[in-house]
């Protein structure tokens, strides 16, 4: 028994080790010309990073939104992003139809500058789906200041649709991206923007 400790300790240092010499995820603008775009939009009562941080920390997702019901991460790069596996519900009723994927993720903070021209980049969180139905979706947060207490989200979604021959576009335009992608981001979006109203009110009366 002690010896299979040691093993899995070395393992576990193994994958640690890995984890931290990943190179940056860098997945540059969102594509301009994909047959199914899904917009969720709203104004939260937070300051930017209050929600910034929540959407960032995505391993904590499942604490904020009963829908999530897992979130990890198989490698992490030093600026925070990494390759991410995640699973939601879409509520039908009182069923949930469980959805799976994996993404590269790259984070944006406030205030980071580009490396080439030393200008401030808008902050966002970048995902790119490599596993699961909806492989090549890219997807963004973006995050726009309403004075000190409040911020602009947006979660765009852009996809070509899955490689089904012939019926693929109309399933992504017409069924994944309205029931399912929609489905679960507004959900997302609403329950941080809640967790994040709960902090900022918290950190006002404290």
């Amino acid at each position: 028994m002690a010896g299979d400790r040691r093993v899995d300790a070395a393992r576990m240092t193994q994958r640690a080790v890995h984890v931290a010499t990943r190179s940056r995820v860098q997945l540059g603008p969102m594509p301009t010309s994909r047959l199914m775009t899904t917009i969720d939009a709203a104004r939260i009562r937070a300051p930017l990073a209050t929600i910034f941080e929540l959407a960032r920390d995505v391993e904590r997702w499942p604490a904020h939104l009963p829908h999530y019901r897992y979130v990890r991460f198989t490698s992490r790069d030093d600026a925070g992003g990494g390759i991410v596996e995640m699973s939601a519900s879409r509520p039908f009723g009182p069923l949930g139809w469980p959805t799976f994927w994996r993404s590269e993720m790259e984070t944006i903070p406030p205030g980071r500058t580009t490396d080439r021209e030393g200008g401030t980049v808008a902050p966002a969180v970048r995902f790119r789906h490599i596993g699961g139905i909806t492989t090549g979706m890219d997807v963004i947060w973006e995050f726009a200041p309403r004075g000190e207490n409040a911020t602009d989200v947006r979660i765009v979604h852009v996809w070509d649709g899955p490689s089904w021959p012939v019926i693929g576009a109309f399933a992504a335009r017409a069924v994944i991206g309205p029931v399912f992608v929609h489905g679960i981001a507004s959900r997302t979006l609403a329950g941080l923007g809640r967790a994040a109203e709960r902090i900022a009110a918290e950190e006002s009366t404290g």
